[in-house]
């Protein structure tokens, strides 16, 4: 059977033209401020990559940075300031932070209201008992390309590996609320191919290169690479070995081009939702 390619250059494009009209009536322009820690080579194009989004479409960000030394005390006490600042709508701690610095209490230092990732308790909790909240952008932007492939997905069976903060709690719960039968599977988890080949939408986000080959995937279905490693060459791989699943998979995301450009517009997607109050 064919692979159709789910194209998330392409799907991102679309929606940031649609953010960009948006932007145009809001009472005022959102600002984002996106915390940088050190010299991280792919941490500084992530961020590149979001001032370009952001850029293009009328969102105002500033990058503050901070050596890679700084202390966990000093992140916390930056963002109580930019939570107090009401120029600022939106704030953004970027990831990967240093082994000294506690992530988990960087991530909670931020106000919900402020909390564009969507990754404090109080907006992970809102996903979890349906309560309106700003949505993590990873599994928003993989929701959004799983839509492309199937609009109604009740019913179908759906597999997560990967049990992360940042995307594998988060999309099983959003597959949840879409009505599928969802297992979540990790590192401790036995069979693991033969609990994905039952899988009718396959969300892989585990940063293990080429972990799911031909024989994890069900003829037909829908397949989500969230994963990214560098191969020993430097390219860039995904978690999907795609030569092997071509021909198996009904779709499949591209790595890189799939994922990624999707996280970014949801970033700005959860900024125009902050400004509107619309959470």
């Amino acid at each position: 059977m064919e692979t159709r390619r789910l194209d998330g250059r392409l799907l991102a494009n679309q929606i940031q033209e649609q953010l960009k009209e948006e932007i145009a009536n809001l009472p005022h322009q959102p600002h984002l401020a996106v915390i940088l820690v050190g010299n991280n080579p792919a941490s500084m194009v992530y961020v590149q990559m979001k001032r370009k989004v952001a850029d293009k479409i009328g969102i105002q960000i500033t990058v503050h940075n901070f050596p890679d030394s700084v202390s966990t005390e000093a992140l916390v006490q930056f963002i109580s300031v930019l939570n107090n600042d009401p120029s600022v709508d939106g704030i953004l701690a970027q990831q990967p932070l240093p082994k000294q610095v506690d992530t988990n209490a960087v991530i909670e230092a931020v106000s919900p209201q402020k909390d564009v990732d969507g990754l404090t308790s109080k907006n992970q909790g809102g996903l979890m008992t349906g309560y309106p909240t700003l949505l993590p952008c990873t599994p928003q932007g993989c929701l959004r390309l799983i839509h492309q492939a199937r609009q109604n997905l009740a019913g179908l069976n759906a597999v997560v590996v990967g049990r992360s903060r940042l995307v594998g709690r988060p999309m099983a719960q959003l597959l949840l609320n879409e009505n599928c039968t969802v297992a979540q599977a990790h590192s401790h988890t036995q069979n693991l191919m033969e609990i994905c080949a039952k899988a009718d939408i396959l969300v892989s986000a585990t940063g293990v290169k080429g972990l799911i080959t031909r024989d994890f995937v069900k003829e037909g279905a829908i397949v989500i690479d969230v994963g990214i490693s560098k191969t020993e060459d430097g390219h860039i791989a995904g978690d999907v070995d795609a030569e092997s699943v071509m021909g198996r998979a009904g779709w499949l995301t591209p790595v890189p081009g799939g994922v990624g450009p999707m996280t970014v517009t949801m970033i700005m997607s959860n900024m125009i939702n902050i400004v509107k109050h619309e959470f």
